[in-house]
């Protein structure tokens, strides 16, 4: 248990890291443009989602999510109070989560926003 506790931190901490930032907003920003805009973010929340639902019954439970949602945004992300996210569920939490991360409005993210507190948020559930 302990050793799985220490991967799990060393896997988060290397998540959160500026260099992974910046390969992520490679991997994710589909039209090369050097941000993010919410397409690309939903398509990557909806791929992301798919990888998740091992069971394939259509809905996320905390197990599955490994921690992608902090317990405060839970009721956010759980409007109908379920204990589970559906995608679509997932796809607004997205939605909710860029707009959060995009502290200029703009309606994209830079990779200064990404590497922000909230980008690194919108970021574990888009990878």
């Amino acid at each position: 248990m302990k050793k799985t506790s220490i991967f799990l931190a060393a896997a988060i901490a290397l998540a959160l890291s500026p260099a992974y930032a910046d390969e992520a907003l490679k991997a994710l920003d589909t039209d090369h443009d050097g941000t993010i805009d919410l397409t690309e973010a939903k398509a990557a929340a909806a791929a992301e989602f798919d990888k998740l639902d091992v069971d394939h019954d259509g809905t996320l439970d905390r197990k599955e999510l490994k921690g992608r949602i902090a317990k405060s945004d839970w009721r956010t992300a759980d409007p109908d109070s379920d204990k589970t996210i559906s995608k679509d569920e997932y796809l607004n939490f997205t939605e909710f989560a860029f707009k959060r991360a995009d502290k200029d409005n703009e309606g994209t993210i830079d990779a200064k926003e990404l590497k922000s507190r909230e980008g690194q948020a919108l970021l574990r559930l888009l990878r």
